[in-house]
């Protein structure tokens, strides 16, 4: 009989709380949205080099994005959770 009191007790119990959850949500957002940026500026024609390539778009700000986004992702990793009161 006590065993399944145990059982209707438990309660599963996440690694991380909410809050984590969004800004690893947020994260992923920031390092999807960098390599998305990173993407196009090729030739059709492989003889025929286009230099849109190497634009500020491609070269600056996608790198800085999947940067900002792993920055993101350590925080989120390394957030204090919130104390709670146990009793």
């Amino acid at each position: 009989m006590g065993e399944k009191k145990r059982k209707e007790d438990y309660k599963p119990e996440f690694v991380f709380e909410r809050k984590n959850y969004k800004f690893m949500l947020i994260g992923v957002a920031f390092i999807a949205l960098g390599f998305i940026l990173m993407t196009g500026g090729g030739s059709d024609d492989p003889n025929v080099f286009n230099p849109e390539i190497y634009n500020w778009r491609r070269i600056r700000l996608a790198p800085a994005m999947v940067l900002l986004g792993f920055a993101i992702e350590v925080y989120t990793i390394l957030l204090k959770p919130d104390s709670k009161e146990e009793n």
